[in-house]
C-alpha cells in the first residue's frame, strides 16, 4: 500500500496551506498561534468563512453543497485546519446530524436541514449520553410516548451535551418502547431547543470553558416528521454516527501542533541554566512520544489509503480513537511538566505566563475528556477484541 502522496495531493496540501494563511481574519490567527480558546461567535466566524470558500463541510456529496473532495483531499483539508490551530467547527451538525440525514433522513428532512446546517443558521448538539448511560449506551432513559396524533412527548435528561446553551438543535436517542430489549426499542429522533419543557444548565469545566450542559424534557412535543429512520430502529442509526465520530477522535492534525508546542516550550524553560530541550532525560521523553505518534500518524494514512480504494472503515477506527487520544493526552501532560509551576496559571489574567503556555493547562484538562467521550476507550478495546481478534465477548 503506497503511502505517499501525489504530486497533485501534494498541490491542494501547499494550496489549503496558502488559503488559511490569507482567509483567517487577524484576530483568530492571533490565538490560533497561542492555541488559545475560541469563543463560539468566533468558532461560527471561521464556519462562515470556509462555508463561503465551500469547504465547510468536506465529507458531504456536491449535490448537498459539498466540495467534491475525494477521501485524501479530505484528509489533507482536515489536517491542515488542525496543524494551523484554526477553530474547530461544531461537529454535532457538519459531521454527525447532516451525514445520518444523508443516508437515512427522509427527502424533506434534507431540505429542510441541510441547508441551515452548511450555512451556519442552525447550530447543532448531540444528545446521547445519560447520568446512568454513557458507555452503556442502549441503558438510556429519555422516554419518548405516543401522543396519539404521530407525535412524541420526551421525559427525561440528558448530559455532557456540549454548547446545547448555543444550539438551535438537538438530534436525541430515545426509548420508544419500554418493553423492547435494550437496543431495539430507540428512536432517532430531531427536536427544537425552544421547544417548551426543554431547559439547558450549562456548567464550567475545570479548565474553565463552558463546554457542558445538563439538558431537561419535560413534556416536550416532538412531530412525528422529526423522527428519523424507522420507529424502533435508532440503534442503527447511532452506531453509524458513533463510527464516525471515532475516527475524528484521531486528531493527528492537533497531536502533530501538540508536539510542536511542547517542543517549543521545552526550548525556552531553563533546567540549571540550559535549555530544559537539551536534557537528555526529557529529550527521551519527547522521542518516546514522538515515536507513538508517527505511529498513529502512519495507521491513519494507511485507513485514509484504504478508503481511497474504496474500503469502508471498520473496527480500525477504535484503534485510532485509542491511540489518538491517549497521544494527545500524553502530550498534554509532557508539556505541563515542562511548564513546571507555570502549569497552575490556567486561571490567571494574560501576561502570568507567555502566551504560549496561556492555554496549556486548559487544554490538558479538557483533554482528560478525550477517552471518555466518542465511546470510552475500554469500550473500544472490548471492539477490538471481538471484532480483530475475534476473541469471544463475555
Amino acid at each position: 500500500m503506497d503511502l505517499s502522496f501525489t504530486p497533485a495531493q501534494t498541490a491542494f496540501r501547499d494550496e489549503v496551506r496558502a488559503w488559511i494563511r490569507e482567509a483567517m481574519p487577524p484576530h483568530l490567527a492571533e490565538k490560533a498561534a497561542v492555541d488559545a480558546h475560541f469563543e463560539m461567535s468566533e468558532v461560527m466566524e471561521w464556519h462562515r468563512v470556509l462555508h463561503a470558500k465551500g469547504w465547510v463541510a468536506p465529507n458531504w456529496p456536491k449535490e448537498w453543497g459539498g466540495p467534491g473532495l475525494d477521501v485524501t483531499e479530505r484528509f489533507i483539508l482536515t489536517e491542515e485546519l488542525e496543524l494551523a490551530g484554526a477553530p474547530q467547527l461544531s461537529p454535532f451538525g457538519l459531521a454527525m446530524v447532516g451525514p445520518l440525514l444523508l443516508q437515512f433522513g427522509s427527502e424533506a428532512q434534507k431540505q429542510r436541514f441541510l441547508p441551515k446546517i452548511l450555512s451556519g443558521d442552525e447550530k447543532w448538539c448531540q444528545g446521547y449520553s445519560e447520568p446512568n448511560a454513557g458507555s452503556d449506551l442502549a441503558s438510556l432513559k429519555l422516554r419518548a410516548d405516543d401522543d396519539g396524533n404521530g407525535g412524541f412527548v420526551l421525559n427525561g435528561q440528558k448530559t455532557w451535551t456540549t454548547y446545547a446553551q448555543y444550539a438551535d438543535w438537538i438530534f436525541v436517542l430515545a426509548r420508544t418502547d419500554g418493553s423492547a430489549k435494550k437496543q431495539e426499542g430507540i428512536s432517532f429522533l430531531l427536536v427544537d431547543m425552544k421547544s417548551p419543557g426543554l431547559t439547558v444548565k450549562p456548567f464550567l469545566t475545570t479548565g474553565g470553558t463552558p463546554a457542558f450542559c445538563e439538558t431537561f424534557f419535560e413534556n416536550v412535543a416532538v412531530p412525528g416528521d422529526n423522527l428519523v429512520g424507522p420507529l424502533n430502529g435508532g440503534w442503527t442509526l447511532a452506531k453509524a454516527l458513533l463510527g464516525h465520530e471515532r475516527t475524528l477522535i484521531a486528531h493527528v492534525g492537533h497531536s502533530a501542533r501538540a508536539l510542536l508546542r511542547l517542543k517549543r516550550i521545552a526550548q525556552s524553560a531553563q533546567k540549571d541554566g540550559k535549555p530544559l530541550l537539551d536534557d537528555p532525560v526529557f529529550r527521551a521523553k519527547i522521542a518516546r512520544l514522538e515515536v507513538r505518534f508517527r505511529s498513529l500518524q502512519t495507521t491513519n494514512y494507511r485507513v485514509v489509503a484504504g478508503a481511497q480504494l474504496g474500503n469502508a472503515p471498520g473496527p480500525e477506527s477504535s484503534i485510532l480513537k485509542i491511540r489518538g487520544s491517549e497521544t494527545l493526552q500524553h502530550l498534554m501532560e509532557l508539556t505541563m511538566e515542562a511548564m513546571g509551576h507555570d502549569a497552575l496559571a490556567w486561571f490567571n489574567p494574560p501576561g502570568v505566563v507567555p502566551p504560549i503556555e496561556q492555554w496549556v493547562a486548559s487544554g490538558f484538562n479538557y483533554t482528560r475528556a478525550t477517552t471518555i467521550y466518542g465511546g470510552a476507550n475500554e469500550i473500544q478495546r472490548n471492539v477490538i477484541a471481538k471484532l480483530i481478534l475475534g476473541l469471544p465477548s463475555r
